[in-house]
């Protein structure tokens, strides 16, 4: 298992913010604040959300910050709480009713995209995926989390992560080209 180490810093860093000290604060919300919105990004699909996701992260992580077990990593420990914010609002917003939005996934493409529109691409395939599936790949690939470390952070068995991730490969492969983009030739996906 490859151990993510647990810096000096990261301890200093929470030392200050329990502290109250406003620079501290301010440090820790920018230093993970990125990482944190792609992956609530990645997992909700609209900006709005993601944001208010974010938010709500740094709210709850900040409060919490004392349980933080400083014999582990900072990282995985925000990822926990961003996954089980997105959950839950997912949750909430599949309770809601959802005014002006297609069910259809947008009709293909034609040509060869861009960058951007194959970014566009991926995420509008990633959001057909399951959640579980949708919050492996995106640890995995896009925040370079390795499976173990994806496993405590979702809580499952580290078999269920090696079976969800591939599963969410397949499943992108599928609609990728279903949408006309053919996947690469040696079956690997863009990196998002």
């Amino acid at each position: 298992m490859l151990e993510i180490p647990v810096t000096d810093n990261e301890r200093q860093l929470v030392s200050h913010c329990l502290a109250d000290d406003p620079v501290a604060l301010q440090a820790f919300v920018e230093q993970f604040q990125g990482m944190v919105f792609s992956l609530c990004f990645r997992m909700l699909g609209h900006r709005q959300d993601a944001e208010d996701v974010t938010q709500i992260v740094f709210l709850r992580a900040l409060r919490n910050l004392h349980t933080w077990d400083s014999s582990r990593p900072l990282k995985p420990w925000l990822f926990t709480i961003a996954a089980n914010r997105c959950r839950t609002h997912l949750v909430n917003r599949t309770r809601q009713p959802r005014i002006g939005l297609a069910n259809e996934p947008p009709a293909p493409i034609d040509g060869a995209p861009g960058n951007l529109a194959l970014a566009e691409e991926l995420q509008l395939a990633l959001m057909q995926l399951p959640e579980q599936y949708r919050l492996c790949f995106v640890l995995h690939h896009q925040q370079e989390l390795n499976l173990q470390t994806i496993s405590e952070i979702l809580d499952c068995p580290l078999g269920t992560i090696k079976t969800w991730l591939y599963r969410a490969r397949r499943e992108l492969a599928d609609i990728l080209e279903r949408r006309g983009l053919a996947p690469q030739v040696n079956h690997e996906l863009p990196r998002i």
